[in-house]
């Protein structure tokens, strides 16, 4: 089967003649096999009905693959496929005999009641292909683990399988322009009615969504910032708003902290008490009361954390899929990239080469569940050579791999000048519990900075008040100049 051949192994992929050694028929249909290119050579509109749901390796019997083939070659010339055509057809491949001549194309359409069943035919053979199908996958995964190859590689491969004959077997390849058009506007028309502004999965930051509108589907986006910025509560806030507020199913896989104490910043983000005092239980009893009434609001998020020390990109690809299938997650938080592992574990790769390898099977991940992933990373350590007066992150102070920011559709840093001590922002405005978030590239839209408020004793990042906002002028767009990749490994 040719789900079987993709996979790397050492044996012999199974095939329809070996895969079963007791005996047992492989599910087929051939007679809904003949009644259907019956049909099709009957009836010209029932051709183009099924002749791009279907592929050849669907059908069981060789000579009905060989002569769906030569239909499709027909229909690709506009031609129609009749009686007469295939058998032309047939005999400019020299298949014909092979088949078992015209008689075997005459027996096809006497079988035929009604064309009218076409597409009922054209299912039950697509549910015996995705049988036979998942025996060949899992016979494989018996082989190749009786061969003693990597248990995680073969769980991965599994798993991948598996999920390509669903996503496979299940969507078109390819829409009329028409369907598209009338989704797009179906879509308008739902937000309209709504009074949604926001297309992708809001971060509910208001000023970030109106520049980004929205994290995007099949979108790798990076936030990157030097430790001590805020990377994990300004995510674990966003996170907050995606789940309890616009009620997007979140997953976030924290490689960093424990479930535990994500859990505690999200319930001082919440109850609006200092980390300290949840920390160490000294509340009184109407802080009490509130965190017994807050937490049920938190409980019922739909949120999903995963704390897995030193994920690698395995595991993390078939958790995704499980939680996508299960739990329709809209979004990924990653906590962060430099923590993960490749899947080249037992390759000899400079750390360089496996952070590249990271932001790609990402990004492809991103694509493969279609929807955004956040991946948050760090920054080298050129960013505290500079000047008091120029701490503010660039593109090339990506740690490790320009690869980051060619993969990525968006980069984001968070700048706190606080941190460096710093009293002032560019605009001269105070930097006491505020940050920038800087967009530093998008490949979509404007590049533009945001200020968020950080309150640092909950963890939290928020909008900036309305009258704070109208009486200050952000900065300008970042300096194109600053785009360019640093290539020197900077150590951290």
């Amino acid at each position: 089967m040719a789900e079987a051949k993709k996979t790397k192994t050492k044996v012999k992929t199974a095939t329809l003649d070996d895969i079963d050694n007791q005996g047992r028929t492989m599910p087929q249909a051939i007679e809904f096999e003949e009644a259907l290119l019956g049909s099709m050579m009957l009836e010209q509109n029932a051709t183009g009905q099924i002749i791009d749901s279907l592929l050849p390796e669907m059908f069981y019997k060789e000579q009905n693959r060989i002569i769906f083939v030569a239909m499709q070659q027909i229909y690709r010339t506009q031609n129609p496929v009749d009686l007469l055509s295939v058998t032309e057809q047939l005999r400019r491949n020299k298949e014909l005999t092979q088949i078992g001549g015209q008689y075997y194309l005459a027996m096809l359409t006497e079988k035929v009641v009604s064309s009218a069943n076409i597409e009922y035919y054209a299912r039950i053979i697509k549910e015996k292909y995705i049988q036979r199908q998942l025996i060949s996958i899992s016979t494989q995964t018996i082989h190749d683990a009786f061969d003693d190859q990597d248990a995680f590689y073969l769980l991965d491969e599994a798993e991948k399988g598996l999920y390509e004959i669903q996503e496979k077997n299940f969507t078109r390849n390819s829409v009329e322009m028409s369907v598209l058009v009338k989704k797009f506007i179906d879509e308008l028309n739902i937000a309209r009615q709504q009074g949604e502004e926001i297309r992708g999965v809001p971060s509910g930051f208001t000023e970030l969504d109106k520049l980004t509108n929205g994290w995007q589907r099949s979108n790798l986006i990076i936030i990157a910032a030097r430790p001590g910025m805020g990377k994990t509560a300004f995510v674990l806030s966003m996170a907050r708003n995606m789940a309890v507020d616009k009620k997007r199913p979140v997953a976030i896989f924290s490689l960093e902290m424990s479930a535990a104490d994500l859990v505690m910043r999200l319930a001082s983000s919440e109850l609006k008490i200092d980390q300290d005092k949840l920390r160490k239980a000294r509340l009184t009893d109407q802080e009490w009361e509130q965190v017994i009434n807050g937490m049920e609001t938190l409980a019922e998020a739909p949120l999903y954390i995963d704390d897995t020390p030193g994920l690698n990109l395995f595991a993390l690809r078939a958790k995704c899929r499980r939680l996508k299938q299960q739990h329709k997650i809209q979004c990924i938080i990653i906590d962060y990239l430099q923590l993960m592992n490749s899947d080249n574990s037992g390759r000899q790769t400079n750390r360089e080469q496996e952070i590249s390898t990271i932001s790609r099977s990402l990004k492809g991940l991103a694509k493969e569940l279609d929807i955004p992933v956040i991946a948050l990373s760090q920054l080298n350590r050129g960013v505290e050579s500079r000047t008091a007066t120029s701490k503010r992150p660039q593109l090339s102070d990506l740690r490790e791999s320009g690869a980051i920011e060619q993969d990525a559709d968006m980069v984001l840093f968070i700048y706190r000048p606080e941190y460096y001590k710093i009293e002032a922002f560019e605009d001269n405005q105070p930097s006491a519990g505020k940050a920038d978030i800087i967009i530093a590239k998008h490949r979509n839209g404007a590049l533009d900075d945001v200020r968020l408020r950080f309150i640092k004793e909950q963890a939290k990042f928020t909008d900036m008040p309305i009258d704070t906002l109208q009486s200050m002028t952000l900065p300008s767009k970042i300096n194109e100049a600053t785009d360019e990749i640093n290539d020197d490994n900077v150590p951290f």
